[in-house]
Parts: C-alpha cells; sequence; structure tokens
C-alpha cells in the first residue's frame, strides 16, 4: 500500500507541476489563444490534454499495481508457501522450472476454487508475478496438459503483457477522456449557438459523459483485439517451455469443457477460451490448435 500511496502523490505532484508550467507558457506565449485559433476549441484543452493524460495513465497503472492484490481476494486464491502435499509441491517445481526457462523471477504460485478448469497469470512486473489454477484444473486435466497451461501463464509474465496492456489501456483512456470532452464542447456550441462564450453549458457535460462510454467501448475492442493476438505468442511461449503437444493437448482438453471467463481484467490473461468474438480476449480454441501446428 505504501507504494499505492506514493504512486498517488507522485500523481497529484506531477498534476500541480504540470498546472503550474503551462500557466507559465500560457502568461509568456499565449499558448492558449494560440490553440483556440488554430483548432477552434478553448486553450483550457491543452491542459485538459494535460491532465487526461495523468489520469488515463494513473488509473491504468494503478490498477496494475493493485492486480495481484485484488485477484488474490476476488478469486479466493490460496497461495502456496509451503507444500503440503505432493501435487502442491510438483505445482511449485514446475513453474519455478518454467520461470527458471524463461529467465523471470520465481512467480508466488496459487490455487482457487473453481469447478471449471482455468488459470490466469497477473501482477506488476515479471519478477512480481502470480501464476494460479482452479482446482476444476487439476481434476479434469492430466500432469502434462497442466503443465502446459502452467507455462503458458508464465508465458504470459515473461512476454511482459500485463505490462504493454497497461500502456495500451493507459493510451486509450486518455484519448477517450480528451475527445469526448472536446467533442461535448463542439456539440454545446453548436446547440446553444453561442460561440463568444468560454463556458460549459449542460449539453457538455450530457455530450462528454455519452461519448465516454462510446469511445470507452471502442477502446475496449482494441484492447480485446491486442489481448487476442498475445494468446498466440503465449501459446507459442507455453509450447517452447512445455512442448507443444503438451500444449495442443491441454487447448483440446478445453474444448471438451468450455470453461467460464474469468473476472476483470484476470480474463486477458486467462487459459480459457471459446468461440472467438470482437469482444472476448481469446481467440477461438480451433485458432489457437491451428497456430500451434504449424510451429
Amino acid at each position: 500500500m505504501k507504494r499505492i500511496a506514493l504512486m498517488l502523490v507522485a500523481n497529484l505532484a506531477i498534476i500541480i507541476a504540470l498546472g503550474i508550467v503551462w500557466s507559465i507558457l500560457d502568461a509568456t506565449f499565449g499558448i492558449s489563444q494560440m490553440i483556440e485559433s488554430t483548432f477552434g476549441v478553448p486553450g483550457r484543452f491543452g491542459f485538459v490534454a494535460f491532465f487526461a493524460l495523468i489520469l488515463g495513465f494513473g488509473g491504468s497503472f494503478i490498477s496494475l499495481l493493485l492486480s495481484k492484490w485484488l485477484a488474490k481476494r476476488s478469486m479466493g486464491v490460496f497461495v502456496i508457501d509451503h507444500a503440503e502435499d505432493s501435487d502442491e509441491q510438483w505445482l511449485l517445481d514446475t513453474v519455478h522450472r518454467q520461470a527458471r526457462d524463461a529467465g523471470i523471477g520465481l512467480p508466488e504460485v496459487g490455487i482457487f476454487e473453481s469447478p471449471e478448469p482455468n488459470a490466469f497469470a497477473t501482477g506488476a512486473s515479471k519478477n512480481n508475478a502470480l501464476v494460479a489454477v482452479s482446482t476444476g484444473l487439476l481434476q479434469h486435466m492430466n500432469h502434462d496438459q497442466v503443465e502446459a497451461v502452467l507455462a503458458h501463464e508464465v508465458s504470459h509474465i515473461a512476454n511482459g503483457d500485463m505490462i504493454t496492456q497497461a500502456l495500451l489501456q493507459g493510451v486509450l483512456n486518455t484519448f477517450v477522456m480528451f475527445f469526448a470532452r472536446v467533442i461535448g464542447y463542439m456539440v454545446d456550441k453548436a446547440i446553444s449557438g453561442d460561440e463568444e462564450s468560454s463556458g460549459f453549458g449542460i449539453a457538455y457535460f450530457i455530450t462528454s459523459f455519452i461519448m465516454d462510454i462510446l469511445l470507452g467501448w471502442l477502446a475496449n475492442l482494441v484492447v480485446m483485439w491486442y489481448s487476442r493476438r498475445r494468446e498466440f505468442f503465449a501459446d507459442a511461449g507455453g509450447a517452447k517451455l512445455a512442448g507443444k503437444h503438451k500444449m495442443i493437448s491441454a487447448l483440446q482438453a478445453l474444448q471438451r469443457t468450455e470453461p467460464a471467463d474469468l473476472p476483470g481484467e484476470m480474463a486477458a490473461f486467462g487459459f480459457g477460451g471459446g468461440m472467438a468474438s470482437l469482444t472476448s480476449t481469446h481467440p477461438s480454441l480451433d485458432d489457437r490448435i491451428a497456430a500451434l501446428e504449424k510451429l
């Protein structure tokens, strides 16, 4: 929690510093007037852009920093500190061996209660991650298949997928917040017909709210597209760590069970997946198996 508090303080300090710098530059060079004459929107949107940048990235990275803590509590993950039986010891040994082969720090290993076979990886960095598997996965798959699933999740960590997705989400959040307000201003002026006023009417706030939702939905489609692409890389990495035939066998086992989606951001780094769509985090299992067969 200390890291989160420090990040919040740092974000606040950056916002204040940007406000001071913007005020100095505006007073010296008249940036607001230049922006307004060039783009037809108030110069204050220059600061809105900076503000959107901080909030967009800030929210995304706070979510990244909290991801492991939230995953443990929302999924009820039991972290294996000391193996109590041979199965837990095998899980620890397998994940740690794969992590060493992948050149990353040893992740925490956990188990969560769920009848569906699934697993996920999360964490703020390659050396501070968690790999968790469901009880259903351990019940429905043999050791070779579970090994492939673990290798897939370790590959997500080694590929830095959590960090790159946070960066992508931050960029998209920034664009959504900024353009929603620019569109809100344009609609407000078109409805009021008052081109001279520098204030914001009710249409600005309503339109900005609606555009936050619509542009956010479009941004989510981009994130889902990115997530589907990264699944192929995680499968290939898992095949390298555990063996192609084990990875294909694990995916074929999923075809017989159709696991439910994981909640929230964990879905992007889970193992399960069914029919692909624009809003799905995973490609279809058939496509993933076909891609592995071509390796």
